[in-house]
């Protein structure tokens, strides 16, 4: 069996010698078919797959430019929203300016007020307190003139002379008027 197959390759060895591409022979067929096949691939090609490719190109470059567009209206809203946010927060900070002016202005009112109210209530303590340093002094002097007048008695006494009320008392008002 080994013996046949080695004799039938051998019998095929010496009818083609080399590649069966290489026999001239068989060239016009080999060159018609690839003609064929070429022309199919180019219509397969053409009319399937490049209508095709180009078609998601297209839809691909159109998505492209519809996400590009959208991006720059987004863009827009963004820089808008921030100038309306800028806005906003300017306002919001001169209101909160106005409002501390208005509260400083009420707080400075309210102030004016109380230091007023301390001021009257500072006045009538002092009108108050000089009327009892007054009050004291009379008192401090009516005081004075008594023990002035004792003092002036008892030494008159102690030096051995008599003195009337009269003449002690006329003797230290003049002595206190200076």
């Amino acid at each position: 069996m080994a013996t046949e197959t080695h004799a039938a390759a051998g019998q095929a060895a010496d009818a083609a010698p080399g590649m069966p591409q290489l026999d001239f022979s068989t060239w016009a067929n080999q060159i018609f078919w690839l003609v064929v096949t070429l022309v199919v691939i180019y219509l397969v090609l053409s009319r399937v797959a490049l209508p095709r490719i180009a078609a998601v190109l297209a839809e691909r470059q159109g998505t492209i430019t519809n996400d590009i567009a959208a991006a720059e209206d987004l863009k827009q809203k963004a820089v808008e929203a921030e100038e309306a946010y800028n806005k906003a927060l300017a306002d919001a900070r001169a209101e909160a300016n106005s409002i501390i002016a208005d509260t400083k202005a009420d707080i400075q009112k309210d102030l004016d007020v109380a230091l007023a109210k301390a001021d009257a209530e500072i006045t009538a303590k002092t009108a108050e307190g000089e009327k009892a340093i007054a009050a004291i002094r009379e008192g401090a002097l009516e005081s004075v003139k008594a023990v002035a007048k004792d003092t002036a008695k008892e030494l008159v006494a102690a030096m051995g002379g008599t003195a009337d009320a009269k003449s002690i008392t006329a003797a230290v008002t003049a002595r206190m008027k200076g």
